[in-house]
């Protein structure tokens, strides 16, 4: 009972927050939260390679801006009606990519892995600097359409809610099972993973497909929050900013990243108010958790509950 309990607590609080948004949260808060939930899915389909396969890539911003561009573009193109349609499109579009960058990437391994997935994200954001004649370059593309049920903040919240948890269920399910146990393995040991007769590439492939294929929609999904969307969704910070916020998070947990993500944006806003040095606090509160608290906020947490615990456990038995 008390494990069930444990592994239902993060969806509970989860609906919880996020849920209660739509009755209570204002404008700005509804803005912010937007923000929160999609860039907590691309940060934990990110994490199917990183946290959890141990594949470090520094290029995922390429299907977070493919899955934008498709999804901005298509509905510029044949009307806000297309939104939805374009959804649908972007992740098959990042799945067919994925699999040609994975089997170029895959048989590479540590640095050169993560150099090569930054060189294929550095690439896709020249092409579209420089294709302005298509993807609008540097001014990217502006007042992007979107169906009238979709037209408010509020109901475009409700809708991302909705993909965004459908999204992380399917990530949460794959986790637990027999698959996600393999991808761990693989990131402990893939020597031994070989050796039991498992193909150590084909699943690195698969976790790269699905991670594409899941930050994609995210990528879709941001373009419909301001109605726009820029090439500085391709470049690396990009990717960098994800591996930060999950790493803050802890990325040994499922729901970590979504929490660094929080965490991160809502310091960036109140504190991006505060001063213009902003960027410069956040670094020095990101600096501070990772070298004091590698484990991210959710190991923080889990460390204070073992001693809040054991110094229970003493008292009960002097």
């Amino acid at each position: 009972m008390n494990n069930k309990l444990t592994t239902m607590a993060p969806w509970l609080a989860y609906f919880l927050i996020f849920g209660s948004l739509i009755f209570v949260g204002g404008d700005h808060t509804i803005h912010i939260a937007s923000q929160v939930i999609i860039l907590g899915l691309f940060a934990i389909a990110f994490n199917v390679l990183f946290g959890t396969t141990g594949l470090l890539s520094f290029g995922q911003a390429i299907f977070y801006g493919l899955g934008a561009y498709i999804t901005g573009m298509m509905a510029k193109s044949f009307g806000g009606d297309f939104f939805v349609w374009a959804l649908l499109i972007a992740p098959a579009a990042a799945i067919v990519l994925s699999v040609l960058l994975g089997v170029l990437s895959l048989r590479l391994s540590d640095v050169y892995f993560t150099m090569l997935t930054l060189a294929f994200a550095q690439l896709a954001w020249g092409i579209c600097v420089k294709w302005s004649s298509f993807t609008g370059g540097d001014d990217g593309i502006q007042a992007i359409p979107k169906p009238e049920l979709l037209a408010g903040g509020l109901n475009y919240y409700i809708f991302s809610f909705v993909i965004v948890t459908a999204c992380l269920y399917l990530l949460w399910r794959l986790d637990r099972s027999p698959f996600g146990s393999v991808l761990k393995g693989i990131r402990q040991n893939p020597t031994r993973i070989s050796f039991i007769g498992m193909n150590v590439f084909r699943h690195k492939l698969l976790a790269y497909m699905i991670s594409s294929c899941f930050t994609a929609i995210a990528g879709g999904l941001y373009a419909g929050i301001d109605k726009s969307i820029h090439p500085d969704m391709f470049v690396w910070t990009m990717s960098g900013s994800i591996i930060l916020m999950t790493i803050l998070g802890g990325m040994r947990s499922f729901f970590g990243p979504l929490i660094g993500v929080a965490v991160f944006i809502l310091l960036e806003d109140e504190i991006g108010r505060a001063t213009q040095y902003w960027s410069f606090v956040i670094g020095a509160i990101m600096i501070t958790v990772v070298l004091l608290f590698p484990k991210g906020i959710v190991g923080i947490s889990r460390h204070f509950a073992r001693l809040f615990a054991k110094k229970g456990g003493q008292r009960d038995n002097p």
